[in-house]
């Protein structure tokens, strides 16, 4: 079976757009993956907030790298990652790609923000020089021990210098060896738009609900010319509401509320691979044969 950067790579070469949703950690992950998406997507925030932080840069690269090779052993679909900035200068993101790459990841995105960072749909946020930014995706570039390694160049300059500086960012970051531009946080519909007609490469769109872009569908974005979309918080959110939903339940209730998967224990389990397991139970209990007597 082909790796999973030779399958991503497939799946972007198709004239659909890439729908990866946002997993934060292994069991999300196989949600999407059992769900039929062909891609997953690590979520920096979502991450984060598995660890009890907010998306404030907190989260070290080895703690993000950790979380990212345990998400991708257990899913066989691709994973794509957030790699924030890449976690310091030339040197850091250098170190940064080969990390991911070393834990199965097919591809990441690295950003232009200054430290500290924060989730791009929030405010008061800074970004680098962009000559030090495109100095950084050069290095990333250079370290990819896979040509098939996707690297996505991530630009926040929207927010603080406007439309214009975030897509020549993105395109100097594509000539400087990246795969594909994300340019974060559009804040109308005609930026949407816009974005895959003036990069001159791939682009993605993040879809963040209530962030600062107006959602679209996803046939929508396919057509405005992305080829790769992420819904960074769709289950982590979702998850959060059936949490406090279920939690009250049991303090109004007094009992064991009915879960909204109600599922037994070994359908679960089996989610999970169980039955694979279970047949390893006894594979390896043949009785061994002696060998021939030597003649």
């Amino acid at each position: 079976m082909s790796d999973a950067k030779t399958r991503l790579r497939a799946l972007l070469a198709r004239p659909e757009m890439v729908v990866a949703p946002g997993s934060y950690d292994a069991i999300s992950a196989h949600a999407i993956a059992h769900a039929g998406f062909e891609a997953v997507y690590m979520t920096g925030a979502g991450t984060a907030a598995s660890l009890g932080f907010p998306d404030f840069g907190l989260v070290t690269m080895t703690e993000m790298v950790a979380n990212a090779q345990r998400i991708a052993r257990s899913v066989a679909v691709p994973l794509i990652a957030d790699a924030d900035t890449g976690y310091g200068n030339e040197l850091n993101a250098w170190r940064t790609v080969q990390e991911y790459e070393r834990a199965g990841v097919a591809g990441i995105h690295i950003e232009d923000q200054d430290f500290p960072k924060k989730c791009g749909h929030l405010e008061n946020k800074q970004v680098i020089a962009r000559d030090d930014y495109i100095a950084k995706i050069r290095a990333a570039a250079d370290a990819k021990t896979s040509p098939e390694f996707l690297l996505i160049a991530r630009t926040d300059a929207r927010a603080m210098l406007g439309l214009d500086e975030a897509v020549a960012r993105a395109n100097a970051a594509l000539e400087a060896g990246a795969d594909m531009a994300f340019v974060e946080a559009p804040q109308t519909l005609d930026e949407v738009a816009a974005v895959p007609k003036l990069v001159r490469g791939p682009c993605l769109l993040n879809m963040v609900w209530g962030g600062k872009t107006p959602l679209v569908s996803l046939p929508e974005a396919e057509a405005m010319g992305y080829r790769l979309s992420i819904l960074p918080g769709l289950l982590l959110k979702e998850a959060l509401g059936a949490f406090d939903k279920m939690l009250v339940a049991l303090k109004a209730e007094r009992r064991h509320p009915t879960p909204q998967a109600n599922l037994t224990v070994a359908e679960v389990f089996r989610r999970f691979g169980a039955d694979e397991w279970d047949e390893r139970r006894t594979k390896f209990r043949d009785p061994v044969k002696p060998r021939a007597a030597a003649e």
